[in-house]
């Protein structure tokens, strides 16, 4: 209702007081409106603020805020509006009053998949602060927050601070290349915990609590192809459990602390059983445990018999999907380089055929044929991705796009040298992107076309073939 609103953005506003009202605000519309020009979010801000300036003051008349935001939402509905564009802008507009201006409240863009943030030298940072130092710690607020959107509120709110705060402390001291170096040091645990929990966010934005339990849990599968389900399991749904507490949460500490925690229970389980795991898990403090963790590339896939497929009456009975999982799981670990994506695929179309079948009149029949199908089109669907992000892990760069080249000269010989090369950078930039232990899962997934039974694979907009 209009009241609590108009409570809950003046609270804020005499709480915080003009000035991190209005930084809050930056940080909080860049976040929703991550495609935003900054001269957009400005004119929207100046409007927010503008609004609690004059109404949230002691003795404001009790209309006056509701009679600001009606106006604010006539506004955003008139034509040329300088607010941000969002295609459901329309749809909000043919609604009066109040509800009016909650659904356009609620409007948001889609989260941005690759960071566009790139940190400027210390020279031109100073020299942008210099200039106009409210102007450079606006832009600098909006660009971040726009690229970090999906890291949780308190994350975004101390990383910022610190930062501006160390570009106002070292472009005024006599020896700024040190400040920096030394400011710098003292940020990092807190940038690598903005960098980390924007990925893991962004992937349970993307994936829900379950697919994302599959999703940790495949990548551990990968990196520890010889510990079994019951090893990792546990940790894949720990995981999830920090994600789902801490992604949208306005505790100050919730995710450093939870996700340190979690960062603990891997390393007691793991660093035992596995070099690169314990290296990571010695001498760092626990943000540069996970973050190492993370980054670990495939090991290589052992030689195991072949992966035991589940019954019928498993896949149909209550524990179903944690059934399908292990499938799953065993198939990561026998083909370590397959990324996420591809295994992304492979999750949506088991639950699918799984939530298909086990509803149908004879479920065994349909089980019966779905796994006839997958057992001719798995197999090579996962041999190419394994191929492909084999050979990019395994060779430097260019030499990656030589294999290809000449990999599909052998598969395509009448191919032009055009489609040839735009083939070979349409699947160098998937492979670049989506090949890493921490690709953005909605672009890659785009990249693959939906898998299920009986439909070709495709990358890149190509076939994988």
């Amino acid at each position: 209702g209009k009241a609590y609103v108009r409570d809950k953005v003046c609270q804020e506003f005499q709480a915080l007081g003009k000035e991190d009202f209005r930084t809050l605000t930056i940080i909080a519309n860049s976040r929703k409106f991550s495609n935003a020009t900054f001269e957009e979010i400005s004119h929207l801000v100046h409007e927010i603020v503008s609004l609690a300036e004059t109404c949230c003051v002691e003795g404001a008349d009790p209309s006056c805020y509701d009679a600001g935001s009606s106006a604010l939402s006539a506004k955003s509905c008139g034509g040329g509006s300088p607010f941000p564009a969002h295609p459901g802008t329309a749809g909000c507009c043919a609604q009066e009053g109040l509800e009016q201006k909650l659904c356009l409240a609620a409007l948001r863009h889609p989260p941005q998949q690759l960071p566009r943030y790139l940190q400027p030298s210390n020279e031109e940072l100073c020299q942008a602060f210099k200039k106009d130092p409210k102007d450079f710690a606006d832009r600098f607020l909006h660009e971040y927050a726009s690229s970090y959107g999906q890291a949780p509120l308190p994350v975004l709110l101390g990383s910022t601070r610190t930062f501006l705060s160390m570009v106002s402390t070292c472009c005024i001291s006599p020896a700024p290349t040190s400040c920096f170096l030394k400011e710098k040091l003292e940020r990092k645990t807190l940038s690598l915990l903005t960098l980390l929990s924007n990925r893991v966010c962004s992937r349970f934005t993307a994936y829900g609590k379950e697919k994302v339990t599959f999703s940790y849990l495949a990548s551990l599968a990968q990196k520890m192809p010889g510990a079994s389900f019951e090893d990792l399991f546990p940790l894949a749904e720990d995981a999830a459990e920090v994600f789902s507490q801490c992604c949208d949460s306005v505790a100050e500490d919730c995710m450093q602390k939870k996700l340190s925690e979690h960062t603990a229970k891997a390393c007691g389980a793991l660093l035992a059983r596995d070099e690169r795991f314990a290296d990571c898990c010695n001498g760092k403090n626990l943000m540069q445990s996970y973050f190492c963790i993370l980054a670990l590339p495939p090991a290589p896939a052992p030689k195991l018999p072949e992966a035991q497929k589940p019954t019928n009456e498993q896949l149909c009975g209550e524990e179903g999907a944690r059934h399908a999982k292990r499938y799953l799981f065993e198939l990561a670990r026998r083909h370590t380089t397959v990324p996420d994506a591809f295994l992304g695929k492979l999750y949506d179309a088991s639950e699918k055929v799984r939530v298909e079948c086990c509803s149908a009149k004879d479920a065994s029949a349909c089980l019966d044929s779905k796994r006839q199908q997958m057992g001719q089109e798995l197999p090579p669907f996962l041999e190419k991705a394994n191929q492909l992000c084999g050979q990019y892990t395994k060779l430097n760069f260019l030499d990656f796009k030589k294999r290809l080249r000449e990999s599909l000269m052998q598969t395509m010989p009448k191919a032009s040298p055009e489609l040839l090369g735009q083939l070979v950078e349409q699947r160098a930039d998937f492979a670049s992107t989506c090949c890493t232990p921490n690709s953005p899962p909605l672009y890659c997934a785009s990249k693959v076309k939906p898998w299920a039974p009986t439909a070709p694979c495709r990358a890149g907009g190509q076939p994988l073939r």
